[in-house]
């Protein structure tokens, strides 16, 4: 049981290996300050013995200038420990939380399917916020409890009042300081929710969209732009701890002082018969406990272990092997594709016992335009999943001019098709932002001609802003119509000879699907096109109508020729002419 906690202790450890020095730095100044934390008693020692016992008087200011000067270092060399410990805790958490998103990224689809996306976001966030706790060496900022204090503050009256008075004396200095202090911190610490937001909220917009940045390959382009909003989070937490570097030991020095007072004092008071040797011993352990704050190992324990179970689950996203990535020494074997499928006796299942499609066969000459038509779960969806590699298939293959697309580079497959899904997802930004994830480096004239080719200049003129508007999560300000639009210009501009578009025309009007259905038009020009078709009066311009039913193929054809027919096609199509 032991090796199980230690285990993971260890590899979190690891991470501390770039930071070598860093690590040993602070390491130095904390066995610095606990060596100063011994002169002091000792120093005290001195004063008991040498001085008043044997009543050396002259020998108290050198005793005093060396315990100033212990406290003094002490306390330099803790701000110091502190400034460069959590300088180290941010990297390392730095690099944990960069790691744990790249590793999302390049697991598959089926990791998220059966995931929340709070839940992921917590092992992202919070729990390597956990993590860092294995790295603090000592409990800073843990205060002694008001009771404590209180009972305390009763006892040094009751043993000294005069003693006890002089005790006080750094209590408005402490007062006055940590008022300051909260003042200035606030701002630092709405700083830090600031960027915990806009951290959470790109984070929750990333996963939402991570069809988006499989179907463009922008897993590179998300990465850096999650480690820069990382960045800026870290930074904001060191400004804080930076202050508190400078306020906490600066505090503790000035209570320091009480001490000094106490000791210059009683030292007299003791000289003079007014005090004895215990009683001064004694207030001064009570003054310890009145300035230093109690180290609680039980509240260690408590956070190690906290820290340790967070660890076992960001783990578990780092050990997640992806369900489908490249195969050992896959090439790209050509600059672009001519979208060629085929589809090769393929089955799959999402659940062994329970199959999506049988033994399907289908092949899609380059250029064609292909309709999916079928009752809900005949297993269309999944077909334009397999062959994106969404997910592999059970049995059988897909080809794209030859290639089994298992065969080919994930990040160029995905680089030939472009995805325009039935609830078009954009992202918490601007619709320049959106329609440039088809091609990060396009230019403006660029972006204008595949939103003119879309049907979505008109209504992006009339923003508030135009190209520059900012949309809101999901493209919230934007309605279905206007979002199809901005997400087949996003197509338009990765320019991929396959495009796969999942038809959503039931919630607009007339008029938005006239102009969505000119830029479908546009879109599939000279490209090997797959619609998952809803409204099957709008076929007429497709070259096939392929009809799945229940994982099977079961028809083929024209809209015309199916009607005649009467099979399934002809069933589905009258049920929605009667409606």
């Amino acid at each position: 049981m032991g090796w199980l906690l230690v285990k993971p202790l260890l590899r979190v450890l690891r991470y501390l290996r770039p930071y070598r020095l860093l690590a040993l730095t602070t390491l130095g100044c904390a066995g610095l300050t606990t060596a100063l934390e011994l002169v002091p008693p000792w120093l005290i020692k001195i004063i008991i013995d040498d001085v008043i016992q044997a009543r050396r008087a002259g020998l108290l200011p050198w005793v005093i200038v060396g315990l100033l000067v212990a406290y003094g270092l002490k306390n330099l060399f803790a701000s110091l420990r502190i400034r460069f410990n959590n300088t180290l805790e941010q990297r390392v958490v730095h690099d944990l939380r960069d790691q744990v998103f790249a590793a999302l990224q390049r697991l598959s689809i089926s990791y998220y399917e059966n995931r929340s996306t709070g839940e992921i976001m917590s092992r992202v966030t919070s729990d390597t916020e956990h993590m860092e706790r294995i790295f603090v060496d000592g409990l800073e900022g843990l205060l002694t409890a008001s009771l404590t204090l209180a009972g305390i503050t009763i006892m040094l009256f009751v043993l000294n009042w005069k003693l006890a008075l002089l005790s006080l004396i750094p209590v408005p200095v402490l007062i006055v300081s940590a008022s300051l202090f909260t003042k200035r911190v606030h701002r630092y610490y709405h700083a830090i929710r600031r960027n915990a937001a806009e951290l959470n909220a790109y984070l929750q917009d990333a996963l939402s969209g991570i069809r988006e940045t499989m179907g463009f390959n922008r897993q590179a382009y998300e990465r850096a732009r999650f480690s820069g909003l990382s960045r800026e989070y870290s930074e904001s937490n060191l400004k804080a701890m930076r202050l508190w570097a400078v306020y906490s030991p600066g505090m503790i020095f000035v209570g320091a002082l009480g001490t000094v007072l106490i000791l210059w004092y009683g030292a007299q008071e003791v000289l003079h018969g007014g005090l004895t040797v215990g009683e001064l011993v004694m207030f001064l352990s009570y003054l310890a406990l009145f300035y230093v704050p109690i180290n609680q190992i039980h509240s260690v324990n408590h956070m190690l272990q906290h820290a340790l179970a967070a660890s076992e689950r960001v783990f578990d996203i780092l050990d997640t092997p992806p369900e489908v990535e490249d195969r050992p020494g896959v090439v790209q074997p050509v600059e672009r594709l001519s979208g060629a499928v085929r589809f090769e006796n393929v089955s799959f299942d999402y659940r062994p016992d329970v199959p999506v499609l049988n033994n399907v066969s289908l092949e899609v000459r380059s250029g064609e335009r292909i309709a999916l038509v079928g009752p809900s779960g005949a297993g269309k969806s999944t077909i334009l999943k397999l062959l994106m590699r969404f997910y592999d298939v059970r049995a059988g293959a897909i080809t794209i001019d030859g290639y089994d697309v298992r065969d080919l580079p994930l990040a160029f497959l995905r680089s030939q098709i472009g995805l325009v899904q039935q609830e078009p997802f954009l992202f918490n930004g601007t619709v320049r932002d959106n329609i440039a994830y088809g091609d990060l480096m396009a230019d403006q004239a660029r972006i204008e001609e595949v939103a003119r080719a879309a049907r979505a200049q008109e209504f992006i003129a009339e923003l508030p802003d135009g190209y520059e508007t900012w949309i809101g999560e999901r493209g919230v300000k934007l309605s279905v119509g206007q979002k199809q639009r901005v997400s087949i210009a996003r197509v338009l501009l990765k320019n991929p000879p396959i495009v796969v578009f999942d038809e959503a025309t039931s919630n607009i009007d007339t008029e938005t699907e006239v102009k969505i259905r000119e830029a479908l038009n546009y879109l599939t020009q000279g490209r090997t096109t797959f619609i998952i078709a809803h409204r099957l009066s709008t076929l007429h311009n497709v070259d096939r109508i392929v009809v799945v039913d229940r994982g099977r193929i079961v028809e083929e054809g024209i809209h015309e020729d199916l009607l005649t027919r009467g099979g399934l096609y002809a069933g589905l199509y009258e049920a929605q002419f009667q409606l």
